[in-house]
């Protein structure tokens, strides 16, 4: 009985199954999948690009204090 505990602690772990957060299907998180979290090339490259062309960014209530002339509301 030992042998089978101490066996099943060093054997390798289970790949978990995440969803892939570009198309929301199933994706194998383990080093066998190079695109992981994605689980495919495709989803990779489509998230690559939105975030190059900055589909990611963060509403912002005002421009930024360096902005060229500062922020709107402040100026009367």
């Amino acid at each position: 009985m030992a042998d089978i505990e101490r066996n099943s602690k060093h054997s390798a772990p289970a790949a978990r199954i995440v969803t892939c957060p570009c198309c929301g299907g199933d994706s194998i998180y383990a080093p066998s999948n190079a695109y992981r979290p994605f689980c495919s090339e495709r989803c990779k490259q489509v998230d690559l690009g939105a975030w190059a062309s900055e589909d990611f960014r963060m509403p912002a209530e005002a421009p930024p204090g360096d902005a060229q002339y500062g922020d709107p509301r402040l100026q009367h």
